[in-house]
């Protein structure tokens, strides 16, 4: 465990008035902070009914103060709770006396740090706790209890193993290289591989299908004027969000709406219609529009069932897509779902809503991939760096019949250090800055 010898205080509840607030101390004046505002220190983990007071004895208010012994509390320190009735004046009384006593106010995620930083969470754990705090629907809060509880980590674990008895197999051949044909035979290296490459593959799909579940689907709407975008819109966030005309070029700039669908967050973004344009202002919503694409996860090609599609609308090559045949309406179509070359067509009215329940199901599969019930939370930085690793897993699978032991051994080590900073086993300081920076204080 890590000594640190500043103590860290911090109300652990949100802002505003309620019938309970938390006030959190963390380090090693947690005890004579204990003793001064509550009078004595109780028993580990007992509940005590205390008066809190301030410097000169005067009664700030009665409430449970709660004491965790090192180290055996969230952060591995001595940590102290007062409960005490919500309202912020007496909150920050009790932290002004926390101060006093010698605390400094803590800054956002350093408890959460300070847990990782003396093992009692490792990094992908320590984020699942800001995930959890900021679920915004039950299939988050699922998946970053499941981080939580280290599903993403043993996984990442059991990866890391497999490249570990690869590089003891590939060093043996370089140290023992008499030996090398026995100890590191080549069918073997490339079982082990293969196995490496299956763990990498599944473990992959389930931190991207997380990313999404955490951060939400970028769902992009997109086509040539007229065609039906905003009513789209409208139609799938259930009420009148984005202005509808009959005159083209009425979108200007982004429209972003969020709806959940079996609990993932989409965020729906109407952009302006893409065609050739001389006015400034539709030109400068064009170029937003084309800024959006790029970052989408998705898009929804949107044509009109009764006008030629314009080749201007394509979305961005590389980027997943649903083309939308709209306003079947007017051209007398049924609604209906076709599997194609270029993917799934979908064609409905947003005007009468028929075929909305075929492109709802269709952003489900989207969102979910093979569904939730195993899914946990991740972030766009683990995904990153499991991609670094399995480059390096490429790369190490191709140099192992082209080039020598060392580039082998290199590009192993390699991507087990780009797992490891999935965990934290090799992180930077100011990574962990970076992290923790976006918690809350409190937390």
């Amino acid at each position: 465990m890590r000594v640190n010898d500043e103590t860290i205080v911090a109300i652990a509840t949100p802002p505003g008035r309620g019938g309970i607030g938390v006030v959190r101390v963390s380090g090693p004046g947690a005890r004579a902070i204990a003793r001064a505002l509550g009078g004595s220190l109780p028993p580990p983990r007992e509940a005590r009914l205390v008066t809190f007071r301030d410097a000169a004895g005067a009664a700030i208010d009665r409430g449970l103060l709660l004491f965790f012994p090192a180290p055996h509390s969230f952060t591995g320190e001595d940590v102290l709770e007062l409960h005490a009735h919500g309202g912020p004046v007496v909150l920050a009384a009790l932290v002004r006396r926390a101060c006093g006593l010698g605390a400094r106010p803590a800054r956002a995620g350093e408890f959460s740090e300070r847990a990782f930083l003396n093992g009692k969470l490792d990094l992908t754990q320590a984020e699942a706790v800001a995930d959890l705090i900021a679920a915004s629907s039950e299939a988050q809060a699922r998946a970053a209890l499941r981080s939580l509880d280290g599903e993403f980590s043993r996984r990442v674990t059991a990866l890391v193993q497999t490249l570990v008895r690869l590089r003891v197999e590939v060093e043996a051949a370089i140290d023992f290289a008499e030996d090398a044909a026995e100890s590191a035979a080549l069918p073997k290296l490339e079982n082990l591989l293969v196995e490496a490459g299956a763990r990498y593959a599944a473990l992959l799909a389930a931190a991207r299908r997380g990313a999404r579940l955490t951060g939400g689907l970028r769902v992009v709407i997109a086509g040539a004027p007229n065609v039906g975008k905003s009513s789209l819109l409208n139609a799938l966030v259930g009420s009148d969000r984005a202005i509808v005309t009959a005159v083209p070029g009425t979108t200007r700039d982004v429209l972003r709406e969020a709806i959940v669908l079996d609990g993932v967050e989409l965020t729906l973004a109407d952009t302006a219609g893409l065609r050739e344009s001389e006015d400034v202002v539709e030109g400068e919503g064009i170029r937003r529009a084309r800024v959006e694409l790029a970052r989408a996860d998705l898009v929804l090609q949107v044509v009109a069932a009764d006008a030629p599609a314009n080749p201007m609308a394509a979305p961005p090559v590389g980027v997943a897509c649903i083309r939308i045949v709209n306003k079947i309406d007017l051209a007398g179509v049924a609604p209906h779902r076709e599997q194609g070359p270029p993917g799934v067509t979908i064609a409905l009215s947003a005007r009468t809503g028929a075929g909305l329940d075929l492109l709802r199901a269709e952003l489900r599969r989207a969102a979910t991939g093979d569904g939730l019930e195993d899914a946990f939370s991740a972030r766009d930085r683990q995904v990153q760096a499991l991609e670094r690793a399995g480059a390096h897993l490429a790369a190490a699978r191709a140099a192992l019949v082209t080039a020598t032991p060392e580039l082998v051994a290199e590009d192993l080590r390699a991507a087990q250090q780009a797992l490891g900073e999935i965990t934290g086993t090799f992180t930077s300081e100011d990574l962990l800055g970076a992290i923790f920076s976006t918690f809350c204080v409190g937390k």
